[in-house]
């Protein structure tokens, strides 16, 4: 018994110390390869609560030191986009969303095995800029075709908690969860067929957006030994 408690213990022992060299390097690049998240609310678009999936859309440079790494990163996704504005049977909307973030924070690992939860806090700057056309849903209406233009710059505060799986000393898969609380001022540009009226509306406020998974890979450079 005392051989098998024994055997235990150095296994447990050098899984450890296999799964620390992963804290041995100064610094990680990790690529995000996959994510789900929440856009901004575009004019009066009605289903904010969808999730938009997005590839390769960031990166982050970490700063190792022991169970904290000091994170720089970055974000980009530009795509179409289509939705319900104002309500579901009243007008549709059409055109091309680019949004970007850049933030700075930190993340702290609870242990060093193989398997490593963590928590972590990002605050930075996020643009969301909506660009196309607002076009009535009513057959009658139709050709009655509005010009937008909708912006968002501001405040982007990011509690996170994540998890990564040491592969080899140099390579670690990661998956991580945040919240965004958003802070922007919002500026919506609305004008008429042929240039007849146009319509300039700003606003400040607060929106809340889940992104539930975010993975990827991050890689180890520049042993400290």
């Amino acid at each position: 018994m005392k051989k098998i408690l024994f055997s235990f213990f150095v296994f447990c022992v050098s899984l450890s110390t296999f799964a620390q060299t992963g804290a041995d390097y100064n610094y990680s690049i990790a690529a995000r390869a996959f994510s789900i998240m929440q856009l901004p609310k575009v004019l009066n678009q009605t289903n904010t609560q969808d999730y938009t999936r997005m590839f390769g859309n960031g990166i982050m440079l970490k700063f190792n030191d022991n169970q904290i790494s000091y994170r720089i990163s970055g974000t980009y996704f530009r795509d179409d986009l289509e939705f319900d504005n104002t309500c579901g049977t009243c007008e549709i909307g059409k055109g091309k969303v680019t949004d970007y973030s850049f933030k700075i924070g930190f993340e702290k690992n609870f242990n060093y095995s193989k398997i490593q939860p963590y928590f972590g806090f990002d605050m930075g700057y996020r643009s969301n800029r909506f660009t196309g056309t607002v076009t009535p849903k009513t057959n009658v209406i139709r050709d009655i075709i509005q010009t937008a233009d909708a912006s968002k710059n501001g405040l982007v505060l990011t509690p996170v908690i994540g998890l990564k799986v040491n592969i080899i000393p140099q390579l670690n898969l990661f998956a991580e969860s945040n919240l965004d609380f958003y802070y922007s001022y919002e500026k919506q540009d609305v004008t008429e067929p042929n240039g007849v009226a146009r319509t300039v509306t700003t606003y400040r406020k607060w929106e809340f957006l889940l992104n539930p998974i975010s993975a990827g890979l991050q890689f180890n450079l520049n042993s400290k030994n």
